[in-house]
């Protein structure tokens, strides 16, 4: 049986690193056929996605096609999916390369290529090799920190698409098997540094394009199961110590669920500014529901995920920045926090009370 052929997915911000990468692929390994996705509009202001193929000798193919469902995962599913199994069967190629549209989060992407690929997928010939994110140490701290939205940068999906640049770049980061770094680390250390502290713990780095071991990053497997882990609020990774260029990350927890109202009230102070944050808490008036966190790039978005189910409910950030905020921000984690009088009442004590977080979190259930 012929060995399957590794498939490495390329997530980026940067429409120039993403074409730097892609020629390094191609050119290092010009064995290697990329497929590069880009959406865009036609004439009549439809989506559509345009499919570029290339490979050592150059572009392969350069065609474009209606984009028949918004969501990017679905996009891939119908498109690159077959694509793929093509330039798969195709036998010229011995590696695959999918190069996401600028912008785009790779776990939905790679959700839909770990069951193609698994047994009785629609990819049996290829095997998912490993998640790359590329970013520059030069830019990253405004990228990730700051409040540009992806629409301002003309880098957003669809019209609709309201992320920050921050929040794409942290997904991208988090979720990466491997973070490749361009620019300078000695002349942007506190860049070099907020890489560290929010990429995925148990990926790798590499500094410099130019050395990509394309050979090592093909011979890795993507594990689904630690990529879901990465960017799972709950597992939301450990803190590290302040780095001498400033980056420092915080830890904020404690048993006691928030009080809705207060939580209201206090939650800019705990998720505006220049901080990316992650993590889990629990509201006294809807005691079952896990509640997720993350923000990034000056906007938070937070959700219901379900019952706790056997966890123990705990209210726990994981913030990342580089001024002085974390005294104030565990100031604020203290104050949305219900206090000792308030545990003592208990959950009925809530049941007649307004549903504060209604408009977030959708309705309780009854108490």
């Amino acid at each position: 049986m012929a060995p399957r052929l590794p498939l490495t997915v390329l997530a980026t911000i940067d429409p120039v690193l993403r074409d730097s990468a892609v020629m390094g692929l191609v050119t290092d390994t010009p064995a290697t056929v990329v497929l590069r996705h880009d959406i865009l509009e036609d004439a009549m202001g439809d989506g559509v996605i345009r499919r570029v193929v290339i490979d050592g000798s150059g572009v392969v193919e350069d065609e474009r096609v209606p984009l028949e469902h918004a969501c990017l995962s679905c996009a891939v599913r119908e498109d690159a999916v077959p694509t793929l199994r093509r330039l798969a069967s195709d036998g010229r190629w011995d590696a695959l390369a999918l190069a996401l549209p600028v912008s785009a989060e790779s776990l939905p992407v790679t959700r839909a290529l770990s069951g193609a690929t698994s047994r009785g997928g629609e990819l049996p010939g290829v095997r998912l090799a490993s998640v790359l994110a590329v970013v520059d140490v030069e830019t990253v701290v405004e990228d990730l920190l700051g409040d540009d939205l992806l629409e301002e940068r003309d880098l957003a999906l669809t019209g609709d698409d309201r992320r920050s640049v921050g929040e794409a770049l942290a997904a991208q980061l988090a979720h990466a098997d491997l973070v490749l770094t361009t620019g300078d680390v000695d002349l942007h250390p506190q860049g070099s540094d907020l890489v560290d502290h929010t990429r995925a713990r148990d990926g790798l780095r590499q500094d410099g394009l130019h050395d990509l071991d394309v050979r090592g990053l093909l011979s890795t497997r993507h594990s689904s199961r630690r990529g879901e882990a990465r960017l799972d609020p709950v597992q939301a990774a450990p803190s590290r110590s302040t780095s001498a260029s400033g980056v420092w990350t915080i830890e904020l927890e404690d048993d006691r669920p928030v009080h809705p109202e207060r939580f209201v009230d206090h939650v800019a102070a705990l998720g505006s500014g220049r901080l990316r944050s992650r993590g889990v808490f629990w509201v006294a008036d809807r005691p079952e529901a896990a509640c997720a966190w993350d923000g990034a790039g000056g906007q938070l978005s937070i959700g219901t995920l379900g019952p706790w189910g056997r966890g123990r409910p705990v209210t726990r950030l994981v913030v990342t920045g580089t001024g002085d905020e974390a005294p104030r921000l565990r100031a604020a984690f203290e104050r949305v926090l219900l206090t000792p009088e308030e545990m003592r009442r208990g959950p009925e004590a809530w049941a007649a009370r307004h549903d504060a977080l209604e408009p977030w979190l959708g309705a309780r259930e009854s108490l």
